[in-house]
């Protein structure tokens, strides 16, 4: 029997367009990502996704960024000793499931209570995926992560939610991690300054009560607003697998870096401990 669920924020509402478009993708003969549980979670929900059919560019987005920071998580994993990776507005989302256990990874999931709520009754949790019911806004789940790993070797990955936050608090949540976690990974997606200022929104979001309130062009910019961050990478979604987003957003626009992260981008930052 499929289950029907309200939400009280329109912004927690926003975590079913990603599951949506990962379980779309999975379904393809050669997806850019296969994501087996999605498809399991959107076939037990009572919800009419249809409307997010129309959302081309979002359809393709999503995966593409979920298979992107997939593949960041990967490398860290790979490169430390103690990997702890915390999904920040966690959503629906299946990182763990996808990349699976080794034996030394802890994954850790944090949402708003009601999202954790539903999360824990659709995705039970698991010894080494454990869920935090918090606002990113708050520090104490911060200070609690490291005092649980005191050797531990943290990447936090921030996907689909920064957008939703005015930039002082953008600002908050970064210098809050980054003082708390030196020698980690922090890797978010951004809508350009082109959205927030301009009250552009992603075609996914065009019907929806959530609003664009920041914006990042510039992936140097948080340099500036925190010196423990060092810009790793910043990432135009549309060089990757040119051919699914069509010849003029692929081929012309996506050659276009500087234009496309007017728009939207994904950065990647090493935090270093400052002297």
């Amino acid at each position: 029997m499929k289950q029907k669920h309200d939400f009280e924020s329109v912004v927690a509402e926003t975590l079913l367009i990603p599951l949506y478009m990962r379980a779309k993708e999975s379904r393809r003969e050669n997806p850019i990502l296969r994501d087996e549980m999605a498809e399991e979670l959107v076939e037990s929900m009572e919800c009419d996704f249809s409307g997010l059919d129309e959302a081309k560019l979002s359809e393709v987005g999503c995966v593409v960024r979920g298979w992107f920071f997939d593949k960041a998580v990967r490398r860290f994993i790979a490169a430390h000793v103690h990997p702890v990776v915390v999904n920040v507005g966690c959503g629906l989302d299946t990182r763990c499931q996808r990349i699976g256990d080794d034996g030394k990874t802890v994954f850790y999931e944090l949402d708003l209570p009601e999202v954790i709520e539903l999360r824990r009754k659709l995705i039970p949790e698991q010894m080494n995926d454990r869920y935090i019911s918090a606002s990113l806004l708050g520090t104490d789940w911060m200070d609690e992560l490291r005092t649980r790993h005191p050797e531990g070797d943290f990447i936090f990955i921030i996907e689909g939610v920064l957008m939703y936050f005015y930039e002082k608090q953008v600002k908050a949540v970064i210098q809050n991690i980054a003082g708390r976690f030196g020698g980690g990974e922090l890797w978010f997606d951004v809508c350009g300054t082109m959205m927030s200022r301009h009250g552009v929104k992603p075609d996914s979001l065009r019907k929806h009560a959530a609003q664009i309130r920041s914006g990042i062009t510039d992936g140097h910019i948080v340099e500036k607003w925190e010196p423990r961050m060092i810009l790793l990478e910043q990432a135009n979604y549309m060089k990757y697998f040119r051919s699914r987003w069509g010849f003029f957003f692929g081929q012309v626009l996506g050659r276009m870096p500087g234009l496309c992260y007017k728009f939207s981008s994904m950065l990647g930052y090493r935090m270093v401990i400052m002297k």
